[in-house]
């Protein structure tokens, strides 16, 4: 494997919080930032506490966060990143990474092009966490993926391959996907920004939030600076993200997407991995450690090497 799982895990949601953070000319500045990941941190702590996808938890915590949060501008952004812990915990299995996707889509209101751009962006995750993610096949696996819709996104896919193809660049790209600010537009340069740097997180992401249009918006080069982020921390893993921008991130340690600290958010990601490993915290059931009211002693658990166990 090229990259560990958690190292993949953490590239996703590290690269979905500097993508976002990232303001134009490469300085990372979290006092501009969105907080765009808010409901997907309250989507991994539901998943930590039942090791499941359970809607009612999830719309639960939402709920005591920010009543109100669905009535805000950028609500469709925010999806698309709050299902990125649904892709991550899923990826193994596309029906089942299909199924939970539209399934948690059903706590906001039904958008085509939202479900039609967290499918393209959930399949892409777990193709690169599973690494079958080819380059040259992404779009029309992607388009599969989708399956029969009415929105524009697969077209503009394959416009995207078409751009790749001939060599086009960045900003012959953002001249046709930046004419207006639409949700399928931001998906399609998430996906050219990520294609045409493959190996690069850092390159990717200054593409993305790199805009030469002067109509655009905070909010648009951070939508399409997360989703690429997302993709291509995915990819490269932790260790393709720069040392320098992560330094940053530990040095200020400043509070991210509602949460106290950044040291907090990856302490979180090592629990969301755990729990989805497998791994079983004797903490969260005190009673098996007893026997007939009287404490034994802590137990080890173990499974067999090269044992593939179901979750």
């Amino acid at each position: 494997m090229r990259y560990s799982p958690i190292s993949r895990f953490k590239g996703t949601l590290l690269g979905a919080l500097l993508g976002g953070s990232v303001a134009p000319g490469g300085k990372v500045q979290f006092e501009s930032s969105l907080d765009l990941g808010r409901m997907a941190v309250l989507g991994i702590q539901s998943l930590i506490a039942l090791g499941r996808l359970d809607l009612d938890d999830w719309i639960e915590r939402q709920q005591e966060e920010s009543p109100h949060s669905a009535a805000t501008d950028d609500i469709s952004i925010k999806i698309i990143i709050a299902t990125l812990p649904v892709a991550l915990f899923f990826h193994e299995n596309p029906i089942k990474l299909r199924e939970n996707l539209l399934r948690v889509l059903k706590i906001w209101e039904d958008d085509p092009v939202v479900r039609d751009g967290t499918l393209a962006v959930g399949y892409a995750i777990a193709l690169a966490l599973t690494e079958k993610l080819d380059p040259l096949t992404l779009i029309p696996q992607t388009i599969s993926f989708i399956g029969e819709t009415p929105t524009s996104i697969p077209k503009k896919l394959l416009r995207v391959q078409n751009l790749l193809e001939q060599g086009i660049g960045l900003s012959t790209a953002q001249a046709e996907f930046a004419k207006e600010e639409k949700l399928s537009n931001t998906i399609a340069m998430a996906f050219y920004c990520f294609l045409s740097t493959l190996e690069d997180f850092r390159l990717t992401v200054l593409q993305a939030t790199h805009n030469d249009n002067s109509q655009a918006t905070l909010l648009s080069s951070q939508a399409t600076g997360a989703i690429t982020g997302a993709l291509s921390g995915a990819y490269n893993g932790t260790g393709g993200i720069p040392v320098n921008w992560q330094v940053l991130l530990l040095q200020r340690n400043s509070p991210v997407w509602g949460l106290t600290s950044f040291s907090q958010m990856l302490e979180l990601t090592d629990a969301f991995v755990a729990v989805w490993s497998g791994v079983y915290n004797l903490t969260l059931n005190p009673r098996e450690l007893t026997e007939d009211g009287c404490e034994v002693a802590p137990l080890s658990v173990y499974a067999a090497p090269r044992v593939i166990r179901s979750r």
